[in-house]
């Protein structure tokens, strides 16, 4: 087995819940996203972030509005809804649960 496979497998399974969380606090473009991502050492392309907004957004936890950029095109800033603050805060028990358990079962 590879363990870079499921160490990806890993930070995968734990982005929606690291994503609503940045947006939590704040706003944000993608790329603001990549940068509180990449500073947690979660290092995302914006290949697997982008269908990932969209997701979420589709799914009514996040939504966005356009900004006009002086440098360029407008920009999408995504923001988490109602909805997306209750599934958030379902993630972070579950994340605390699955956490504890783990420690309890790797601890020697």
């Amino acid at each position: 087995m590879n363990v870079e496979n499921t160490k990806a497998q890993m930070r995968k399974g734990i982005l929606e819940l690291c994503i609503l969380s940045i947006l939590d606090k704040n706003e944000a473009y993608p790329s603001d996203i990549l940068v509180g991502l990449k500073d947690s050492k979660l290092i995302v392309v914006e290949g697997t972030l982008y269908p990932l907004l969209t997701r979420l957004k589709n799914a009514g936890l996040l939504t966005y509005r356009w900004e006009e950029s002086t440098s360029g095109p407008p920009r999408k800033y995504y923001q988490i809804t109602g909805i997306g603050k209750t599934f958030l805060k379902e993630l972070q028990l579950s994340w605390q649960d699955l956490s504890k358990a783990v420690e309890k079962i790797s601890k020697k």
